[in-house]
């Protein structure tokens, strides 16, 4: 019994071990790289994207973007993620960003909406994307990731404080 109450102890401490180690390699080495990539990402956007027509404007200035002419979009046939570097792929499966039969229609990095062609971007649509270009405004990409990545194993995706904000936008627009 003593065996078996020790042999429950050490697995116990094992297994938290495992997790806190899973948590630093994700905040010191995976969060870096992608911040890195969005960042490049946003940039490469903002370069190559079209700007808000006046209705658009009309709506990203209504949910409270200071600087709505920044804001780009950028339609591609594939929502861009960084398949190229093994372990930001490896975590993008796990996290279920990735993968078969997983499509990705619109993703903001910065002023940055890239919008995967054939997607409709509705008025609704469109809002909740131009909040998620709010939340980083009001903070920074790199804050926003790394909130996002934490909302997500801590409350999924339907339920992030972050979506839960661009889904009430999304509901507010849906008659627009």
């Amino acid at each position: 019994m003593k065996k078996w109450i020790l042999f429950s102890g050490i697995i116990i401490v094992i297994f938290a071990g495992i997790v806190l180690f899973h948590q630093k390699i994700v905040s010191l080495i995976v969060l870096p790289q992608y911040i890195a990539w969005a960042s490049d990402t946003e940039v490469s956007g903002l370069k190559i994207g079209a700007a808000l027509d006046e209705r658009q404007l009309v709506i990203a200035k209504e949910i409270g973007i200071k600087n709505p002419e920044k804001v780009r979009l950028v339609y591609v046939d594939e929502v861009p993620f960084p398949y190229e570097n093994l372990v930001l792929k490896v975590v993008g499966e796990a996290l279920g960003f990735i993968g078969e039969g997983i499509i990705n229609n619109a993703q903001v990095f910065g002023y940055s909406i890239y919008i995967r062609n054939g997607y409709q971007l509705t008025t609704p649509n469109l809002a909740h994307e131009l909040v998620h270009v709010l939340q980083i405004e009001r903070s920074s990409l790199k804050q926003v990731i790394t909130q996002h990545f934490a909302d997500l194993v801590k409350y999924g995706y339907e339920n992030s404080p972050l979506e839960v904000e661009a889904f009430k936008a999304e509901e507010k627009y849906q008659y627009r």
